[in-house]
């Protein structure tokens, strides 16, 4: 029987293994090595226009993503930390381009309440709900949340940081941040409908996005 004790049961990397990856890319991307900066690229990206796709929706996701890695190439020698400050830093550039973009871009009507799919909240709500936040609709309810619901659900399931890093985000404290994701998905539950797990993989949006990332002790 083969030794999977450095990866998954399925022969995925491990979460240390990838962080490790993370680190020397970040280390060999900063020296120049663009094989380095693709992989930083091609192992961020997917996330990143996801986390973006919530704030500024699928039409203008992608122009934003091109800017935050404008951004990130322009500045990638002066940053300093490793793998999990990297991650921290690209969504922090980011969540100031989609800010951006959103003064700049002409107001529209946010959809009204009575327009979302809703549905009673279950005993086990967060669970539901972490299964369920794989499409593009879910995406744009994500996006429809109080502020700072959106971002704790954002930064903690879509992007995947840990609840100390998604505070370092958001300069706030670790309980805001764990309150805010209970209250978030919470409500995201009640407004999202079974039938969304099949809908919006025409769209590009991954089939299935991360449960919770654990939290070390402490965080």
């Amino acid at each position: 029987m083969p030794d999977r004790r450095d990866g998954d049961r399925d022969g995925s990397p491990t979460p240390g293994l990838v962080d490790a990856a993370l680190d020397t890319a970040v280390t060999r991307a900063r020296a120049g090595d663009e094989g380095a900066v693709r992989h930083l690229y091609r192992t961020l990206q997917p996330r990143l226009l996801n986390y973006l796709r919530a704030m500024v929706g699928e039409t203008d996701a992608e122009d934003v993503a091109s800017e935050t890695w404008s951004r990130i190439a322009r500045d990638l020698r002066s940053f300093s930390g490793n793998g999990n400050d990297f991650r921290a830093w690209a969504v922090t550039i980011a969540r100031h381009r989609a800010i951006d973009h959103l003064r700049r871009r002409r107001p529209t009507i946010p959809l009204a309440p009575q327009h979302l799919p809703h549905q009673p909240a279950r005993e086990d709500t967060e669970r539901d709900v972490l299964n369920a936040i794989d499409t593009a609709a879910a995406l744009a309810i994500i996006g429809a949340l109080p502020p700072d619901q959106a971002q704790a659900i954002l930064l903690r399931v879509v992007v995947g940081l840990d609840t100390a890093t998604s505070a370092q985000v958001l300069d706030k404290t670790p309980g805001a941040i764990r309150t805010a994701l209970h209250r978030g998905l919470r409500n995201l539950a009640r407004r999202l409908q079974p039938s969304t797990s099949d809908a919006g993989n025409d769209v590009g949006v991954p089939a299935q996005l991360p449960s919770v990332p654990p939290t070390p002790t402490g965080a």
